[in-house]
């Protein structure tokens, strides 16, 4: 398993990055801790998860279910210094703290109950799962209208929670600071008072990313590439659709689709003519569909770490294969006719 850098946080982590959201719901605690084993013996050892989780769907009865079982593997198997774990404060609007947007107070607060969860005195990643502001991701962008969030305000509370982080950092609560569902202008903010104040410096940005949804290739791109903050890319196989297991608008039993019928929005005309296109060029040249959009994914000119969400073992341990894994000029190529034919079919 290769490892790489994580931006300009000093961390180094695995090339590729074990979720864990369903953890709870759709994996039982032994299953999770299986995929936790397989996971390190593979060598993936950067992990991600939320004090929200699991989702699919998220309830307030199993909020923090998922670090609880991290928590659980961690002091069975006194792993902790092998691996670069993330996870996140959530935002308003969830079952957690609901109506409460993301301060300074509110940083610590989950914290603390992240680490009481885990078993563990520190998180390496800690990151804002969306902005207060609000974003347009998750399918959001097809109505989405900034509102002109006052600017002094929206500095004054960046201000506050990278002050907060720099004494969390300073306890040695957390290692790095990051954010997730953020836009261009939001990093650049961050960016910029952590450079002019002195503040932490956000180390990576969680959009999602795949064949299917490829909002990060413009402006996004540039800026990761030039501010060195890597994209840890959420639903990297699209919830599943990249696997071929819905091809023909089917849903097998107890796979995401039966419980979230419209897979968050994924579902549309559009969709399965593209799946098709993908299912194509990775038989054609003798790929597993999952290995090949995970890899295209690392083969950005941005660095992109993928995150694996998987509901097996066996699933897991072929989305592991991807490690290394580099696609031919010809199989890039006939991606990108793919992507022009159909771009954004959700």
């Amino acid at each position: 398993m290769k490892m790489i850098p994580l931006g300009r946080s000093g961390l180094t982590v695995s090339e590729l990055c074990l979720g864990t959201m369903t953890w709870g719901s759709q994996n039982t605690e032994a299953e999770a801790q299986a995929q936790a084993d397989l996971a390190l013996e593979r060598g993936v050892t950067f992990w991600d998860t939320a004090e929200m989780y699991p989702t699919n769907p998220v309830r307030a009865e199993t909020v923090g279910r998922t670090e609880e079982i991290i928590g659980t593997w961690l002091a069975a198997r006194g792993a902790r210094s092998r691996l670069v774990i993330a996870t996140k404060v959530t935002g308003k609007g969830q079952v957690v703290r609901p109506g409460e947007p993301i301060t300074g107070r509110s940083l610590r607060t989950a914290l603390e109950g992240s680490l009481r969860r885990m078993q563990t005195d520190y998180v390496d990643l800690y990151q804002l799962h969306w902005p207060n502001r609000g974003s347009y991701h998750f399918r959001q962008a097809w109505s989405y209208a900034p509102h002109g969030a006052d600017r002094a305000a929206e500095m004054a509370h960046m201000t506050d929670v990278l002050t907060t982080a720099r004494a969390l950092i300073d306890e040695g609560k957390i290692r790095a600071i990051g954010m997730s569902n953020e836009s261009v202008w939001g990093a650049a903010r961050w960016l910029h008072l952590a450079d002019t104040l002195g503040l932490p410096r956000m180390a990576s940005v969680q959009n999602e990313y795949s064949l299917l949804c490829r909002q990060f290739d413009t402006d996004w791109a540039e800026f990761s590439l030039i501010e060195e903050m890597p994209l840890l890319a959420f639903s990297p196989l699209a919830t599943g659709l990249l696997s071929g297991k819905y091809a023909g608008d089917v849903t097998p039993e107890g796979t995401r689709r039966a419980v979230n019928p419209d897979m968050g929005g994924r579902i549309t005309p559009r969709v399965f003519p593209a799946v098709a296109a993908y299912l194509g060029i990775a038989a054609r040249h003798g790929l597993d569909p999952c290995q090949m959009a995970l890899a295209f994914c690392r083969s950005r000119p941005f660095t992109t770490i993928p995150i694996l969400g998987a509901t097996s073992v066996a699933q897991l341990e072929t989305d592991i294969g991807a490690a290394g894994l580099v696609l031919a000029p010809e199989v890039l190529a006939e991606i990108a006719a793919a992507h022009r034919e159909h771009a954004r079919p959700y």
